[in-house]
């Protein structure tokens, strides 16, 4: 199994990447998911001053013949935040392999079953919008037809995955297993684009698409807060 360190606008020195190597210990993690190929680790740097105590941010993603697993978390400094994601890593992986030795079988998972253990997970209001902590005098551009506050710089990340239809309880899996607070998918029984999003507490919510050949201009599909 490969660990491939890579910075994002930004140099890896390579004390961290013997650190890296170090900190994710390779037996430990076949023992919990013997399917693993490989495990990349990002390391990115937010140049903010707003944002010191949580400049550098770390992404751990694991790749296997089973889900990707992906864990990341933003300290001070880049060993802080490295700590952080792997003990988020590990979590998972420990959830994943329990669930695979206690509900072989079982094929359905509850949302009760779920807990939300998450920590600093993106917040949104009732409107289905990012909450932003406030500061004074933020100043407002606009990129294009988006409004950005602060100093920016505004990162637009643009990913395509290929994805096999699936029922709503096991899109429910995949999303804690991402840590993400929502999920896209192909629902196996509508055959339509999904989404299923964090509410509140235990509760979630599910949004279909469905194409409208007549709908002219508008907004597609609904916010994620409702």
């Amino acid at each position: 199994m490969d660990i491939v360190v890579k910075g994002r606008k930004t140099e890896v020195p390579e004390r961290f990447r013997k650190h890296v190597a170090e900190k994710l210990n390779l037996e430990k993690i076949q023992k919990l998911d013997g399917k693993v190929i490989s495990l990349d680790v990002e390391v990115s740097k937010e140049h903010n001053p707003r944002q010191a105590d949580r400049s550098d941010r770390v992404e751990i993603t694991l790749h296997s013949r089973g889900p990707v697993i992906r864990a990341e978390a933003a300290a001070a400094d880049a060993y802080a935040a490295l700590d952080l994601a792997h003990d988020k890593l590990e979590a998972r992986l420990r959830k994943q392999h329990d669930k695979r030795f206690t509900r072989r079988g079982a094929g359905r998972l509850s949302a009760a079953e779920v807990p939300d253990v998450v920590p600093g997970a993106a917040q949104f209001n009732g409107s289905g919008e990012l909450v932003v902590e406030e500061g004074e005098n933020v100043p407002t551009t606009m990129m294009g037809s988006i409004e950005v506050q602060g100093e920016g710089p505004l990162v637009v990340r643009e990913k395509t995955h290929s994805a096999a239809p699936m029922s709503l309880d096991q899109a429910l899996y995949e999303m804690e297993l991402v840590g993400h607070d929502f999920y896209l998918f192909v629902d196996s029984d509508t055959k339509q684009p999904s989404v299923v999003y964090r509410r509140h507490a235990y509760d979630y919510g599910v949004i279909h698409l469905e194409s409208d050949p007549l709908a002219e201009g508008g907004g597609a599909g609904g916010a994620l807060g409702g």
